[in-house]
């Protein structure tokens, strides 16, 4: 097993960056990043709106992030392009189509276009890994944070045109994650600001918010088709108050461990929301936050805001591990499913020349929507 002999060769300082994916300031690869990369070795980056000004000054970050990481394990280069709402693409890129839109055409054809033109803006300026499709199933009219970056209302709905999404970026070589596990749809508060809270037994949350997911994790029949099964999940920062009445689900053993790995069988890599959000910030510092994440299950920490953010969760989780807190058995558990995440989809830390504007724009056009 090459991911096994990898993992058997590295150091506890090489393993814990593994876990990490952070956030930068800047346009252009800069200090911070080198001492992500050279120092801390971390696993994965995210780019947001604030690292992205033209598809030019795009394509020459990611690459020189690649090279900045040199000769180690493959970087992980995540972004968070849903279309809609939330499109992170430099302006020289047509706006895509949001999930809700696409999802009220009611075509499923629809959907894996807008896969397929999420992919070719992923791929075509060096991201692996899109933080899309949602899964949330938008059935609260006062949602403020979800909403229309769901498909619909209806879990069939979200479970077909989440299915064809998944599916286009993975046939074209790009990570899925599917978020906000269990379901941020029937929330109020926005958990970047503060801790939603769902009172809701399992037995409710497997009518509505569940089902997407399952499909999605199983690889089973959807409503468009069979799903590919999904790599990669992230967890939601909010409070289901009857399954871990402390702790939010992306610190909750009984979420992350008990409910998606062992009641739903997923066995891909676990990615938490950013920890550095309200929802997590406002009861728990930083560092232990990351702890009780892998304690919890969770395989890879985003820490995408604040300039010591990344180094504080980095202590932490050495502190933990070596105060043995956190067992080198767990330790090497996440190592090992980043790891093969990473060999399944064939990172390297090779450049990307730039991508055909034109014909991207094209693609983007093609995503007809009412």
């Amino acid at each position: 097993d090459p991911v096994q002999a990898r993992l058997d060769a590295m150091t506890t300082e090489e393993k814990v960056g593994q876990l990490l994916m952070a956030g930068f300031e800047g346009t252009e690869p800069g200090d911070d990043d080198a001492v992500f990369l050279q120092d801390y070795q971390v696993g994965g980056l995210i780019l947001f709106g604030r690292n992205i000004e033209s598809a030019e000054q795009l394509t020459a970050l990611t690459n020189g992030l690649k090279a900045l990481n040199g000769d180690q394990i493959p970087l992980l280069i995540g972004v968070d392009q849903e279309g809609g709402l939330v499109d992170r693409m430099p302006p020289e890129v047509h706006r895509t189509p949001g999930a809700y839109a696409v999802g009220s055409t009611s075509d499923w054809d629809q959907g894996r276009a807008l896969g397929a033109a999420l992919a070719a803006e992923c791929a075509g300026f060096g991201f692996h890994l899109d933080f899309a499709p949602v899964l949330d199933v938008w059935s609260n009219p006062d949602n403020t944070v979800i909403g229309k970056r769901a498909f619909g209302s209806d879990w069939k709905v979200v479970s077909g045109f989440g299915a064809a999404v998944s599916n286009a970026l993975q046939a074209a070589g790009v990570i899925p994650v599917v978020k906000h596990f269990p379901g941020h749809g029937d929330t109020v508060v926005d958990s970047h600001m503060g801790l939603p809270v769902v009172d809701k037994s399992l037995e409710d949350l497997s009518l509505q918010e569940l089902p997407p997911f399952r499909d999605l994790i199983s690889g089973g029949e959807t409503p468009s088709g069979r799903a590919e099964a999904v790599p990669a999940v992230m967890v939601a920062h909010i409070l289901l108050t009857q399954l871990d009445p402390e702790r939010p689900a992306s610190l909750s053993p009984a979420v992350v461990t008990g409910l998606l790995r062992e009641e739903l069988g997923f066995a891909g890599a676990v990615l938490t929301d950013d920890l550095t959000m309200g929802a997590v910030t406002q009861s728990y510092g930083l560092g232990e936050a990351a702890v009780l994440a892998v304690e919890a299950g969770c395989d890879i920490l985003l820490v995408c805001h604040g300039q010591d953010s990344v180094p504080a969760v980095r202590t932490a989780l050495l502190e933990a591990v070596a105060s043995g807190r956190i067992t080198t058995e767990r330790l090497d558990e996440s190592v090992y499913r980043i790891l093969r995440l990473k060999t399944e989809y064939a990172l390297t830390n090779e450049p990307v020349s730039p991508p055909d504007l034109e014909a991207l724009n094209a693609q983007i056009g093609a995503v007809p929507v009412q």
